[in-house]
């Protein structure tokens, strides 16, 4: 039996990947474990010393790494962008989200404002500043280590709450009662690039290689185009 690949993957692309790792494990028999985290939190561990066979994050992130020598560069492959996405629950009247100017306002009128820690909510935070509005709503706003934690919080309020994240993360959550509100306007859309690539030191190089090309192959690129990644 073939020893399984370890995978360090940030949490935006997750539903194609898990199609893709599927999708690799019934053509070739290998088994990919897939751990989760936001990419500030990858960042850490592997500066830490943490060693998956696989890293998947932001461009900007694999970039360094392999900067700093710990990814195998010519082996890195883009696995797309992600877009962001403003997430209410279903029965929540959604505001006008048309513009720039009307989000903010939006926002303003909002009763809590939700977003994560992760690279979508690095973005959020840096376009409430520069909307002039971060310090009006510090009071009311919630933030979180993940995606799935500020789901919860959404899933939970009973008021009018406005959360952001990653569109592909907001519609895993349409059944358990959440709904994408509108994507942000194009004016202020933000798209955050992933890449993968195998560790430099990976337990298992072989299957890290085998499965960071099969990512980049048409069957697995359009695993992620059907679960919203461009």
């Amino acid at each position: 039996m073939s020893p399984e690949i370890h995978v360090l993957s940030a949490g935006a692309i997750e539903p194609g990947l898990i199609a893709a790792a599927e999708a690799f494990r019934e053509q070739s028999g290998q088994d990919a474990r897939i751990t989760w985290a936001t990419t500030p939190v990858i960042r850490k561990r592997i500066g830490g010393g943490e060693v998956p066979d696989v890293v998947i994050a932001t461009e900007d992130a694999v970039g360094d790494f392999e900067r700093d020598g710990m990814v195998a560069g010519q082996e890195r492959v883009t696995i797309g962008r992600v877009g962001i996405g403003v997430v209410m629950r279903k029965t929540a009247p959604a505001p006008d989200l048309s513009s720039a100017g009307a989000l903010k306002y939006a926002v303003l009128d909002a009763d809590s404002v939700v977003y994560n820690r992760a690279s979508s909510g690095l973005y959020v935070e840096q376009m409430l500043a520069e909307m002039g509005i971060l310090d009006r709503i510090r009071s009311k706003t919630s933030r979180y280590g993940n995606g799935p934690a500020m789901m919860e919080h959404l899933i939970n309020g009973k008021g009018k709450e406005i959360g952001f994240g990653a569109i592909i993360e907001i519609l895993m959550f349409r059944d358990r009662g959440l709904k994408l509100a509108a994507p942000l306007p194009p004016e202020i859309q933000h798209y955050a690039s992933y890449a993968a690539a195998p560790m430099t030191a990976a337990s298992n190089p072989g299957g890290a290689r085998t499965f960071t090309r099969y990512l980049a192959t048409p069957p697995a690129r359009a695993l992620f185009a059907a679960h919203g990644v461009e």
